[in-house]
């Protein structure tokens, strides 16, 4: 590395990691600040890589006699998704510190999380990608044991055994990739001048796929999403975290693709079959439900299947549109659990018929409603521009699937404007506690996801140069779409 800038990708990785352990040993009155200052630094740093134009790859051999490298690139897609997660974590770290009793740990635990977060963003090694990705589960599981309800201990069991089977696949896959490749590293450079070939490659994708799978997710791969987040501790802090780790369609679209791309076109049509069914189904699901949390669960469920139908399609507009949707599909699905954390410290409940909070918390009210038209893709809104992308390439490939997963966009404005309606406007219970408006650090909260929305809702061209080149260079290992 011979200047700072090129510093910065491996500073916004681990100065999180760094933060969470400086947290451990500073006194209590300042460990809200410091959390936030450290937050800030790293969502500072990725917005000095973005303003450079992103970073060169760095490559450093970590262990040779394994092949191993720290490689590490941000830029396109990598760049945005780290920025997302990089904002979402200090939202989710305000919020947390306002709400939470003794928040040193949950401080530590988000900060730990963004480093396998922005690691799995930024890895151009395939087996560091592997560590930050098993890094970042860690925390995730820790939120949950300590902070969880009830039934979390079996929420937590599922979520482990889903994720370490899925993993565990993927690295037999890992490894067959290197090995029978013939690649002298687990470099994508080198890897990608070194491809399995034939009916291996299929088996090999397969492999990685079901770790994606999961965390997409994908049905049937998903069983464990609604107990994780109904389990999770009820400001919606962790669920934020959780939201970030749905890095499925961004390992695809990383790896899958230029590693198997003989096997992502032969699998291309059931593949976009059981995207679209899973777009649809969790549509549906979420219509049913009547807790907050578990609604969430579903839509975001049904988003990622718009995801996988993006970027199982091949085609370069759908494509850009998955990539759009997974970046801030972050953004409103972790602000919306958010302001169910909110709702709940108000009335004590989940429930979503409650009836009149808009009456007494208007700005709640308001603000929340806004995100939800975010997440049923309201032009204006960034959603829109990925939804509409997605559909719009995917027709391009298969007419009928697209028009099955269009039909997921009727079925969100069922389910979200329902939930809305019956928590925010029906008469209010006789008798009810009394419901207080937004106060203090909670605008922020709910009021600057919201802004991002918007102004990559009007205007997209920042956020789609920035993908667009790195999207065409991943499909030319296809030879075309």
């Amino acid at each position: 590395m011979n200047s700072f800038t090129d510093w910065l990708p491996t500073l916004m990785i681990f100065l999180p990691l760094l933060g969470s352990l400086l947290l451990l040993v500073t006194p209590k009155t300042f460990r809200d600040e410091v959390a936030g200052f450290i937050a800030a630094l790293t969502l500072g740093a990725g917005l000095a890589i973005w303003r450079g134009g992103g970073s060169e790859l760095f490559r450093w051999d970590w262990i040779p006699p394994l092949g191993i490298t720290y490689s590490v690139q941000l830029g396109g897609v990598s760049l945005a998704l780290a920025l997302v997660t990089a904002l979402m974590s200090f939202i989710a770290i305000l919020y947390a510190a306002r709400r939470i009793p003794n928040p040193g740990p949950m401080l530590s635990l988000i900060l730990a999380m963004e480093t396998g977060l922005i690691g799995i963003f930024a890895a151009q090694d395939l087996l560091l990608f592997y560590v930050f990705f098993e890094d970042a589960l860690i925390p995730a599981l820790l939120m949950l044991a300590i902070y969880g309800k009830s039934g979390r201990m079996a929420a937590l069991t599922k979520f482990a055994a889903y994720t370490l089977f899925g993993s565990l696949l993927m690295l037999v896959s890992i490894i067959g990739v290197k090995t029978l490749g013939g690649s002298p590293t687990f470099a994508m450079t080198d890897l990608k001048q070194n491809l399995v070939t034939g009916s291996a490659q299929t088996w090999l994708y397969l492999g990685f796929l079901a770790a994606m799978a999961v965390k997409l997710p994908l049905w049937p791969m998903h069983a464990w999403l609604p107990d994780f987040h109904e389990q999770n501790h009820d400001s919606g802090v962790p669920d934020v975290m959780g939201t970030l780790y749905k890095v499925g369609g961004y390992g695809l679209f990383t790896f899958a693709i230029p590693l198997f791309p003989d096997a992502s076109l032969e699998l291309r049509p059931i593949l976009m079959g059981l995207a679209a069914f899973t777009a649809l189904y969790a549509a549906w699901i979420a219509f049913r439900q009547t807790d907050w949390k578990r609604l969430l669960a579903y839509a975001g469920l049904s988003h990622m299947g718009f995801v996988a139908l993006g970027v199982f399609s091949l085609n370069e507009t759908a494509v850009i549109g998955a990539m759009y949707l997974l970046a801030f599909q972050n953004l409103y699905t972790g602000a919306l659990f958010l302001s169910v954390g909110m709702l709940q410290e108000r009335i004590g409940s989940l429930e979503t018929r409650v009836g009149g909070v808009m009456t007494q918390a208007g700005a709640l009210g308001g603000l929340t409603m806004a995100l939800w038209f975010a997440s049923i893709a309201v032009p204006g809104m960034a959603g829109f521009i990925g939804e509409f992308s997605i559909l719009l390439g995917a027709y391009q490939v298969f007419p009928w699937l697209a028009f099955i997963a269009g039909i997921t966009t009727i079925a969100a404005a069922a389910y979200a404007l329902t939930a809305f309606q019956t928590t925010f406007w029906q008469a209010r219970p006789a008798g009810s506690v009394t419901v207080r408006d937004l106060v203090h650090t909670e605008w922020l909260i709910l009021g600057i996801p919201l802004a991002v929305l918007v102004l990559f809702g009007v205007y997209s061209t920042p956020a789609l140069n920035l993908m667009q080149p790195a999207v065409r260079a991943v499909l030319t290992a296809l030879g075309g779409n």
